[in-house]
């Protein structure tokens, strides 16, 4: 992969949750693995303990601290260079280099026995989550560069190793598939979760299908009208009208406007540069708003 000519800022995930601000998921994982895991005085164990301590931690500097502590004991701790990546790293260069050996200690970790044999049911062991996390980090970074093709590897990769989607993979996949124009991919996707109710999904599968049918189809209608009753603020931001207000927690309001604000920013491009996109959504909006039952008429 050639170089970029400059360094470019790395931008942090953002998560999607349905309340308020909560502690770093990761470090609640330190209570489950005292239920199972490795054995006790094993060199990796004692450094993932030392992660789950790092994860709780709000100082940026103690959780580097930690994370080269846990290094110093285990070279196969991948949360160590995850949490390098995220925190320590100035520049996306940086953060995909900790992310590269990040993924290469959690491959040293599993072994290719524990990667074959988990594969299908990653995530739902503790020992395979490191792992998932780094990759995770690698494709962002990947896609930072423009490297579109080999994230979207990373990321069907990802969910075959794990198809319950723990993660959400495929909210960032299906953004790849839409810049790479790749649409049967893409709905074979959207068919993949079709139980998925959140707004990010029901908008843009709403989008692809009218694509196909600029006048709107039927299917583009009863798509985009769950996704209005999903989130009913993402056209106001998307014409405008709202300005975005990126969430201070990193978590997501589920149908909130900070839910909205932050699909617009990922989808926003797409849905302006569909012809006639933004009038379709306005019209079925205006309709299902004038289609709510009123309440009982004064006299």
């Amino acid at each position: 992969m050639a170089a970029p000519k400059k360094q470019s800022r790395r931008q942090s995930p953002k998560r999607v949750s349905a309340v308020g601000p909560l502690p770093d998921r990761r470090a609640m994982e330190g209570i489950l693995s005292a239920i199972g895991g490795r054995a006790a005085g094993d060199a990796l164990a004692t450094a993932q303990q030392i992660m789950y301590e790092a994860w709780s931690k709000a100082n940026p500097r103690a959780r580097i601290a930690l994370a080269h502590k846990a290094l110093a004991i285990s070279s196969e701790c991948a949360d160590a260079y995850v949490l390098l990546a995220e925190t320590a790293a100035k520049t996306t260069e940086e953060a995909l280099e900790f992310f590269r050996k990040g993924v290469a200690a959690g491959e040293r970790a599993l072994g290719p026995k524990g990667l074959k044999e988990y594969a299908g049911h990653f995530w739902g062991f503790l020992e395979t989550r490191p792992y998932m996390r780094a990759r995770a980090g690698l494709a962002a970074a990947l896609h930072a560069f423009g490297e579109v093709d080999a994230a979207i590897s990373h990321y069907n990769d990802m969910l075959r190793l794990n198809p319950n989607d723990n993660q959400g993979i495929r909210y960032v996949l299906a953004q790849c598939l839409m810049k790479r124009n790749e649409v049967k991919a893409l709905k074979d996707l959207f068919k993949k979760y079709d139980g998925d109710c959140s707004a990010i999904w029901l908008y843009s599968r709403a989008l692809v299908v009218f694509r196909e049918d600029e006048r709107g189809s039927g299917k583009a209608d009863e798509l985009i009208r769950k996704a209005l009753r999903a989130n009913k603020f993402v056209l106001a931001f998307l014409t405008d009208n709202e300005k975005t207000k990126p969430p201070v927690t990193g978590y997501l309001t589920m149908g909130g406007e900070d839910e909205a604000a932050h699909y617009v920013e990922e989808w926003g491009f797409d849905w302006l540069t569909t012809p006639g996109a933004i009038e379709w959504l306005a019209k079925i909006a205006a309709e299902t708003a004038l289609a709510r039952p009123q309440g009982p008429s004064k006299h």
